[in-house]
């Protein structure tokens, strides 16, 4: 085991496109779900000794929506119970969340990477979608992280938002890139159940943009980012060398990790599960010294040959055919040769040397391409 993630569930605002494992912040009861927290750390470090973790990701809901104390709290769980050496240690953040205290904090416990959710730089799109900050909280909290030492930051973007344009969203590119940052990440809106949006566009009155507007944003981000020295590395993710994100870069390498906190996703000993959501039935196991574990599945062998090639071909470098042999005794083509075939004559898949990879077109209609592996 070398990864962690941590789920803190608390916003101090619900945005209106967001269906992740959320809570209002100030009516629930954050120092108890802490304690909790700290208590299924204890557990499975008995159950999984390990030496080192080398990556730990902090995300949410917003974990810098927990106040100083609570902040310093979490920080100490997380030193006592999973060992963290060297690596890379990130916190989600949320521009308006990020005073020079927290940041100290952070920064005193090793947090070495800030990822924070900016989405656009134009305020009246990011009050649209439901959004706390504005624009001048994105320079002030990059400015605050660059004085406290911070040189590995990370900002998302969104595009195909409510009402957006392309020149909208190249400004918002430009605004992004000249901060000057070794990595970005780029999502095109999806439309999720239970969300504001969701019953919005039921009700005819969400206007967003068609396909192929959506297409063309995406073709100016990887355009753009590429103009600007950033290397695209995986289908939304963009960076300098050597600013890859480590952690998630064990999801799209299909390698096991901890998921810690309500509603969070773990892979564990060949097991995929989930923790409960609400916080009540998260919390109540743990009080009485037992793993709050919703859902267990056991991956077979051919659900992990499925998942090794969907995670690994949203990588830039793709699957490598060599590596899937030496992991699972059998090559790529002997177990999706017709899957295979099929993409590369439709031009969505392309195979370099020993890789498998996604062509321009394939980055496109990703999904498409995932699909054709997963038999269930």
């Amino acid at each position: 085991m070398k990864a962690a993630y941590i789920h803190i569930p608390f916003c101090e605002h619900i945005c209106h496109y967001c269906d992740f494992n959320k809570f209002y912040l100030h009516t629930q009861p954050v120092d108890e779900y802490l304690d909790m927290l700290e208590k299924e750390f204890s557990i499975y470090s008995e159950l999984y000794p390990y030496a080192s973790l080398e990556t730990v990701f902090v995300g949410g809901g917003t974990p810098t929506s927990l106040n100083e104390r609570q902040l310093e709290t979490l920080c100490k769980a997380i030193k006592r119970h999973l060992p963290y050496k060297e690596g890379e240690f990130t916190f989600e953040a949320n521009p308006g969340d990020l005073s020079e205290e927290k940041l100290k904090i952070l920064k005193s416990y090793g947090v070495n990477r800030l990822s924070i959710g900016v989405q656009s730089f134009n305020d009246e799109l990011l009050e649209k979608i439901g959004r706390s900050h504005r624009a001048a909280d994105v320079y002030r909290s990059v400015d605050l992280a660059r004085k406290e030492g911070f040189t590995n930051i990370s900002i998302d973007l969104i595009y195909a938002l409510p009402g957006q344009t392309e020149e909208d969203f190249l400004k918002t590119i430009r605004e992004a890139l000249a901060l000057e940052l070794p990595h970005y990440s780029g999502y095109s809106l999806i439309v999720e159940p239970k969300t504001v949006f969701y019953n919005l566009l039921r009700k005819g009155k969400l206007k967003l943009p068609g396909e192929e507007l959506e297409a063309r944003m995406y073709e100016d981000l990887m355009d753009s980012m590429e103009k600007n020295g950033l290397c695209q590395y995986e289908i939304s993710n963009f960076s300098k060398p050597g600013f890859e994100s480590k952690h998630n870069l064990v999801y799209w390498n299909n390698e096991p990790y901890f998921g810690f906190g309500a509603g969070a996703h773990g892979y564990v000993n060949a097991k995929r599960y989930a923790n409960y959501g609400p916080l009540k039935k998260y919390m109540e196991p743990l009080a009485a010294g037992t793993l709050p574990i919703f859902t267990e599945h056991e991956v077979t062998p051919r659900e992990a040959m499925e998942e090794e090639m969907f995670l690994g071909l949203r990588k830039k470098d793709g699957v490598n055919m060599i590596c899937f042999q030496d992991k699972f005794s059998a090559h790529p083509k002997e177990v999706f040769g017709r899957e295979i075939a099929r993409l590369i004559s439709k031009q969505l898949l392309t195979e370099k040397g020993d890789r498998l990879q996604l062509t321009k077109q394939g980055l496109f209609l990703g999904n498409e391409v995932f699909q054709s592996f997963l038999t269930g």
